[in-house]
């Protein structure tokens, strides 16, 4: 049995002074309903979760106490996708035929304030200032540039193009373009990774409204079609955040376990992709995440985003909505954003930032700690 995504709903990204990560997750629960023509005693069931703004299932307070089962999904950044994986499960097990998925955040300000027992390690990794998650991205985009001989600029290229899409994208938190030079001179945090090259922890929420596909047409003229959701985790000797140690022998990231599965899954090649979604946590991550997700070979990214390749009128076009750098990172929201977008760009909805010449298959992916990915294709 497949599953079509018949409904979305957002709430924007950024920082909204006085409304509550929940009231925010209604907002875009109930525009979901809308956009299927549906209302909350429609739906059978339902997957959400937050990290920093409570149970969601304290959403149905808001939303009616009609006795839906509600199961509240934590798996850090792929919190969104996992819940999304649960949702298209129970439909394509024949349980349920008309689901949502939610996910929602509002994170304090500053960097996330990782506890060590919580994955597994002693206090001396936090005290010696490993658990800084911008160390880590900064040691593997040193290594990535110099294993494969790119230049740092190509960084500082990665944000430019994402503020350019976020200044076309009306849900975005920060839609100011800003040039190469502002960027690498922005201050450095961990080199070879400046301010700008950084998304920051923020507050939004995205629900979606999903059914069998032999009745999406009930709610919708433009279903689109969730043809894989797949989650890994890492393998001995990958090099993931949070690793106090790294093995002799190096092991493939997540991503390209939670990728390769998605689209042996969807039947479809990488190379079909017509839109993408990578996680882009700061900008040396789009960079790796391109080739652990089979859309480029490694080294390959400097000429593609020099001849413009990722941007939204290129052969490949990543993160088109603005991705984590103009969004921010609502970790329980972040995934199911990424899925957002690629269903306006397959309905041709996506307005200043719509991918030309129709696009028919999209992909989204996730990484986060310790070391774990989703990955979806969607076709229309």
């Amino acid at each position: 049995m497949d599953v079509a995504i018949v409904g979305i709903g957002i709430h924007p990204f950024g920082r909204h002074e006085g409304v509550s990560g929940r009231a925010q997750g209604a907002y875009a629960a109930r525009a979901a309903l809308t956009d299927a023509g549906l209302e909350w005693p429609d739906i059978q069931f339902a997957f959400g979760g937050s990290l920093a703004a409570g149970a969601a299932d304290s959403l149905v307070s808001d939303l009616g106490l009609t006795g839906i089962p509600f199961v509240n999904v934590a798996n850090g950044c792929a919190t969104g996708g996992s819940a999304l994986i649960n949702a298209d499960s129970t439909i394509r097990s024949g349980a349920y035929e008309l689901g949502m998925v939610i996910g929602f955040d509002k994170h304090p300000r500053g960097a996330f304030d990782a506890d060590p027992a919580t994955v597994g390690l002693g206090q001396w990794y936090g005290e010696t200032g490993l658990m800084l998650t911008t160390q880590f991205f900064g040691m593997k985009a040193q290594r990535y540039l110099h294993t494969y001989g790119l230049s740092p600029s190509i960084l500082a290229k990665v944000a430019v193009k994402a503020f350019y899409n976020g200044s076309l994208n009306p849900n975005a938190w920060r839609r100011i373009p800003h040039t190469e030079e502002a960027i690498m001179s922005s201050t450095m945090v961990s080199h070879p990774l400046t301010q700008y090259m950084f998304c920051s922890p923020g507050e939004g929420a995205v629900a979606l409204v999903l059914c069998r596909a032999d009745r999406a047409r009930r709610y919708t003229d433009t279903p689109v079609y969730l043809r894989s959701a797949v989650l890994r985790s890492r393998r001995f000797g990958s090099f993931e955040v949070f690793s106090p140690w790294l093995a002799p022998e190096r092991a493939d990231s997540p991503s390209v376990d939670a990728a390769r599965a998605a689209f042996e899954l969807a039947g479809v090649a990488p190379g079909d992709v017509d839109v993408a979604q990578i996680q882009d946590t700061e900008s040396g991550a789009e960079i790796c995440h391109m080739a652990e997700c089979g859309l480029c070979k490694d080294g390959e990214q400097e000429e593609l985003l020099a001849t413009g390749a990722t941007g939204i009128g290129g052969s490949l076009p990543i993160n088109t909505d603005g991705g984590c750098l103009a969004n921010g990172e609502p970790i329980g929201a972040s995934g199911l954003r990424q899925v957002y977008e690629n269903v306006l760009q397959l309905r041709g909805a996506a307005a200043a930032r719509q991918v030309p010449a129709n696009p028919t298959v999209a992909f989204s992916h996730v990484y986060g700690a310790p070391g774990v990915s989703a990955c979806t294709v969607l076709t229309r």
